[in-house]
C-alpha cells in the first residue's frame, strides 16, 4: 500500500472510529486556545482546562492578560509546570497580539510563528481548529505513531514528520487530520491502542522495527 493510499485509509478509520473527536482543550475565543496550547507543554490538557477558568476570572481579555504583573499569572499557572516560562510567555504573547494585532489573533501561519511561546506545533492547531485551514499538527504521538504505521520512516524531527504528511496527505483531509480525528487520537490514546486497532482491521503496514502489521490477531507491543 503506497503511503498517500495508506494516510487515506488511516483518516477514513479514525473517522469512523471517532467521529465526535474535537480538539481536547477547552476555548471559546482564538487567544484562550492559544494559552491553553503553551499550558498545555508537558501538562495535561485535563489540568490545563482546570486552571484556565481560574486565570480567566482574574484577566477576562487579551488586555488585562496583557497588563498583568507575570508574577501573578506564574501564580495562577503554576500547577502546570514550568510556571515562570509559561506565565512571561503569556503576557509577552497578548501583548503583542494587543499591540500589533488590534487585540485579534492573526490567521497567518508565519504571524503566529511570531507570537512569543508559539511553534509550529500551536500554530497549526490554530490555523486548523480556529480558523477551518489545513494545517497538520506534529506532536511526539503523532511522530511515533507515523513512524510506526509507515507514514514516515526513520524521521523523529517534527518538522520534517510535519512537511513528509503534508506531501501524502490531500489539503482538503489535512484540517480533519488535525482536529477532528487525528489531533484528538494522538493526544489521547497511545501506540498501544493505536497498534492493535490496525491490527483488528487488518490494514497492512510496516512498523518502525521492520515487520509487518496486519490483521494477525498477535500483540506486538
Amino acid at each position: 500500500m503506497r503511503k498517500k493510499e495508506l494516510a487515506l485509509a488511516v483518516i477514513e478509520r479514525l473517522k469512523k472510529e471517532y467521529p465526535d473527536s474535537d480538539c481536547t482543550l477547552d476555548y471559546n475565543e482564538a487567544w484562550k486556545l492559544l494559552i491553553s496550547v503553551r499550558l498545555a507543554a508537558q501538562c495535561t490538557d485535563a489540568r490545563v482546562n482546570i486552571i484556565v477558568p481560574k486565570l480567566y476570572e482574574k484577566f477576562p481579555d487579551v488586555n488585562a492578560l496583557a497588563d498583568a504583573p507575570v508574577e501573578e499569572i506564574e501564580e495562577i499557572v503554576r500547577p502546570c509546570g514550568l510556571g515562570k516560562s509559561k506565565a512571561r510567555d503569556i503576557n509577552a504573547c497578548m501583548k503583542m497580539i494587543r499591540d500589533q494585532y488590534n487585540g485579534e489573533v492573526p490567521d497567518d501561519f508565519d504571524a503566529l510563528l511570531k507570537l512569543p511561546g508559539v511553534g509550529r506545533k500551536s500554530a497549526n492547531l490554530i490555523m486548523g481548529d480556529v480558523f477551518g485551514k489545513p494545517a497538520i499538527v506534529t506532536d511526539t504521538h503523532c511522530i511515533r505513531l507515523s513512524n510506526r504505521i509507515g507514514l514516515v520512516h526513520g524521521i523523529k524531527d517534527p518538522k520534517k514528520v510535519e512537511m513528509e504528511l503534508w506531501k501524502i496527505i490531500p489539503p482538503v483531509l489535512r484540517l480533519i487530520a488535525t482536529n477532528a480525528v487525528w489531533q484528538t487520537f494522538v493526544r489521547k490514546i497511545y501506540s498501544y491502542i493505536f497498534i492493535k486497532f490496525f491490527i483488528s482491521v487488518g490494514i497492512e503496514t510496516e512498523n518502525s522495527i521492520g515487520f509487518p502489521v496486519i490483521g494477525c490477531g498477535k500483540e506486538i507491543l
